[in-house]
This record gives structure tokens, sequence and C-alpha cells, in this order.
């Protein structure tokens, strides 16, 4: 597996012959693995502080695949035990994994497609479900089920100090590293909130941190807002551009680090690969993200036109179900394309736990036009670090509207990007894309584009079949771009409607602090 640690150990351990011989390939982190070696594995005796040694141990203890639940990180495991043999995936699918046959039945377990793609069988490959592990006697087995796959489960109310509390927690434990660190700062909410805690606690331990933009140039909408927020927490600032041009020119190559077709991930995975480049140039290894949050508050603004709160629930947990063929695996692959890993606070699970149990009529974005309150996306977010006495943002960057990663370094790019792939396919081969790509057939020019790429990389169906195409629900039309939906702010009399929901957001967010304070209403499971 790609950018995985590896560790043989032969010799005596707790209950362990001097003949054994076990081994674990991990790609990924293990964020509790100093508190495992207290608790559970205090009777072994563990030879390094590699976190992947704890995942020898804990299996050698558990000889069971639900280990896993024991596991506090993000990771693609294939481990070897005597006879035995096992796989798992992280409970979101934040690290890449593959699997197959070849021609002989052998099983194959790759971080990249494309270390197996040439080998297995016609429809005998396909990614690794998240939260599974794999043993050759049980077959693929669920490991991670969360009350939160239920919709009926989110009846939460309200509570603010619950969210703040488990976010705070989770990027405080993310930033554990021997290497150097920073923070992807596009100026948006969730990066922007990740910045701002991380500064916090890296100035309690009087470190400072480094912060990381890009754009167009220094107008582009995301440059302009993260100059912002750094200035504002006090990060080490670094802001880089790039030319349409360069992105254009680097779109092979990135599909090919990708190994993906879909329309939304490349776009927004040029920007982060030039971005992780300079970082990784700087000296960084490691890098705190704002994926996550999106899904779980309904932070697209096709999330307004969701008929009902049950649907709206329905489909964010649809939509976290599905991060790793999409916001995951951009951030992972088009980051380790140039050694840099990214770790994502919002996915952690028990922050999830919180999140998502909490009832959708309080996360959920209101349709334009009615009465709610509760128009801003990410209301509830916003308002549980709404804290006027030690602020996390700026109050415009708290409450700015979400922008596609993609749109917010430029909107010039995915014009500009369109209008090349438009002249590099012509109507004819349009004509014709049902009959060259029948699984997943492009509907754009700019989707043959990117799809020709892919097919020339990767010409297999196998590889074709590993791609979801990420489509917004409750959209008049499938085009990815923020801008494309009803909901985006354009023009003057936008921006006045946008204000004013703005303001009736915050005045539903002080009316709602206040109950909370009077009633202390505590969470129910």
């Amino acid at each position: 597996m790609a950018a995985a640690s590896k560790i043989i150990l032969n010799g005596p351990s707790n209950n362990v012959n001097l003949s054994q011989k076990f081994q674990v390939v991990h790609n990924g982190e293990i964020y509790n693995h100093e508190e495992l070696r207290r608790s559970t594995l205090k009777d072994y005796q563990l030879r390094t502080r590699c976190d992947s040694e704890a995942i020898i141990f804990l299996y050698e203890k558990e000889r069971d695949g639900m280990m896993c639940t024991q596991l506090d990180g993000v990771f693609a495991i294939a481990l070897i035990y005597e006879e035995e043999f096992l796989a798992a995936r992280d409970p979101i699918g934040v690290k890449p994994l593959y699997y197959g046959i070849d021609k002989d039945g052998r099983y194959l377990f790759s971080s990249e497609m494309k270390a197996i793609e040439g080998t297995c069988q016609e429809n005998q490959m396909t990614t690794f479900p998240p939260g599974f592990f794999w043993t050759p006697t049980t077959g693929f087995v669920r490991y991670y089920e969360p009350l939160w796959y239920q919709p009926s489960n989110a009846t939460l109310g309200i509570n603010f100090d619950a969210l703040r509390n488990a976010l705070i927690k989770a990027t405080h434990k993310r930033l554990m590293s021997d290497a150097p660190i920073g923070v992807l700062l596009s100026g948006g909410l969730d990066s922007s909130l990740v910045s701002s805690i991380a500064m916090k606690e890296m100035r309690r331990r009087g470190l400072q941190l480094r912060s990381f933009s890009i754009g167009l140039d220094e107008s582009s909408p995301d440059a302009v807002a993260a100059r912002r927020v750094a200035e504002f927490v006090g990060t080490e600032h670094y802001e880089f551009h790039f030319t349409i041009q360069e992105g254009i020119d680097c779109i092979r190559k990135l599909i090919w680090h990708l190994e993906t077709y879909d329309v939304t991930s490349v776009r927004a995975s040029v920007p982060m690969y030039f971005l992780s480049e300079k970082i990784s140039s700087l000296g960084i290894k490691v890098v705190l993200s704002g994926e996550g949050a999106d899904e779980i508050f309904g932070g697209y603004l096709y999330f307004h036109n969701a008929p009902n709160d049950d649907e709206f629930q329905k489909e964010t947990i649809r939509r976290v179900q599905l991060l790793s063929t999409a916001d995951c695996l951009r951030a992972d692959k088009s980051c380790m394309a140039h050694a840099l890993e990214v770790r994502v606070p919002f996915l952690d699970k028990a922050f999830l736990d919180v999140a998502m149990l909490t009832h959708p009529k309080h996360r959920r974005p209101a349709p334009r036009g009615t009465d709610s309150t509760h128009h801003v996306e990410k209301w509830l977010l916003r308002a549980a670090f709404d804290t006027p006495v030690d602020p996390y943002l700026p109050e415009e960057i708290l409450w700015r509207q979400k922008e596609q990663f993609s749109d917010g370094v430029g909107y010039s790019w995915i014009d500009q990007l369109m209008n090349h792939c438009a002249q590099q396919v012509t109507d004819e081969q349009m004509s014709k894309a049902s009959e060259l790509f029948p699984f997943n057939t492009p509907h754009s020019k700019e989707a043959f584009y990117i799809r020709s790429i892919f097919h020339e990389h990767f010409p297999s169906d196998n590889a074709a079949k590993t791609v979801l195409k990420w489509i917004p629900k409750w959209q008049e039309n499938e085009d990815p771009s923020g801008r494309a939906s009803k909901n985006h702010v354009n023009t003057k009399e936008d921006v006045q409607n946008k204000n004013d929901a703005i303001a009736m957001a915050k005045h539903s967010h002080m009316k709602t602090q206040r109950q909370h304070q009077r009633l202390s209403e505590p969470l129910q499971a």
C-alpha cells in the first residue's frame, strides 16, 4: 500500500511463541495508540513508539476484526498474524483502499487502484468499503455502525457546548505529530474554524502554526478571506497563486494521481495539488483541513431545497457515507501526491456522534422565502462558535456563504477549464459518448475530456466502475458548482437578502442561547 508504515516483529511478546511472525502494513494514523498502550495493551511489551505497532498487539489480544472499533484514527490496514489475514478500512474512508481478485483467485489489496488494476479479473476489482474489515473466513464484516446511520435516531436538541467541545477535542487530537504541522486555510467557515481552534492550542503550547491558501490571484474570494482569518487568529500565513494555464496543463498528471473522473473532484483537486506541492517543499508533513462539515450540516447550497427534515437527514447521512468517493479522495490523493498527510477533525467519530444525532430541524438551512430564521447554511455550527467574549473568527467570516473550493480560488478557473474542454472535444465525439463510455456516460464536454484522460490511464471497466459521480440533489441541473444553484448570492439584491438572512440567523442564535442558558437542557440519548 502507498504511503504506509510496515513493522515486522520476530521474537517474544506476551503469549507469543518465539517462532511466531506477524506484520502489518498500515496507511494512516491511530490517534489513540498511546491510550491503548496505557490501557488495553498495558500487559504487552511494545518495542517502538510507532502507532502501527499498537495495531499488531491489539489484534494479538483480540484475534478478531472487531478490534477496529477500538481504533480512533484513519487507516487502511493489511495484517498477517501467523496464518491469519485481516484487511480493514477506517469508518469514513478517509484513507483509500482497493481490493480485487486475480486470475488465480488471489485477493489483492492496495491504497492505489493503479497497483492492481491490470491484474484483477473483469468485474473483480472495486473500492474497499469504509467501516468494514475482511478476512478469508468471514468475508466483509461491518464493524462501524453508529446510531446516526438510522435517520430516526437524530433527536438531540441544540447543545452548543457539546458541539463546540467535540470539535475542539477532535482538532487537538490531530495536532499529534513528530513532523512539522500546518493547516489548509481556504477562508471558508470550515477550514477557518479548524485554523482558529488549532492556533489557540498551539499558542497555549508556546508554538506557532503555519496556514496556507491558494488562488488565481490576490483578489480570489478565498485568498481575501484567508488573509483576514490568518490575521485575526494569528497564524504565520503563506499565500500561493497558480495560473489557469498551469491548472489546465496539470490535469492529465492529476487524474493519474486522483484515480477518478468525477468532475467536482478534478476541479477542486487542481488548486489543492498545487498547494500541497508548495507546502511539502517547505518541510511541512501534516496539515489539518475542513472536509466533512458541508456533508454533516447540509452546507451545500442545494440543501436549501430539501423538502423536509427527514429527507434532509437521509441526504446528510448519504453524503457522509460517500465522502470516501469525493472530498476524502480528493484531499488524500492530491496531497499525498506530494507526501503531505491531511487530517480532518470534522470526521472524528465522537464529533459525528454529537453533530449527526442533533435533530435535522436544527441543522437544515430553510428554503428561501420562508419565515424561518435558519436561512444560512450550517447555522448550528456557526452559532456554536459565535462566542463574543473570546471570538474564534471575525463575524464576516463566521457567517460567510459557502463557496465550492474550485469556485473560491477564482470563478474564472471553472469557466476557463470548461472553455478549454469545449475546444478539445468535438460535437461528433459527444454524440458517441454513450458508445465509448456506457458506464457513467459523460453529458458535458468537460466531463468527456476528463473521462477520456482517465480512460487513457486506466482503460479497464474495473477502473471505471470504482468512480461515483458527485451530483447535487434537489437542484434544477447537475452542475456541481455552487454558482449553479439558485441559492448562490450573485446580485446586489441577493447580497441584501443574504445579509437579512444572516441578521435573522444571528438573532435566532442569541434567542436560542438565552433559552439554552435558562433551561440547561441535557443531551438526550
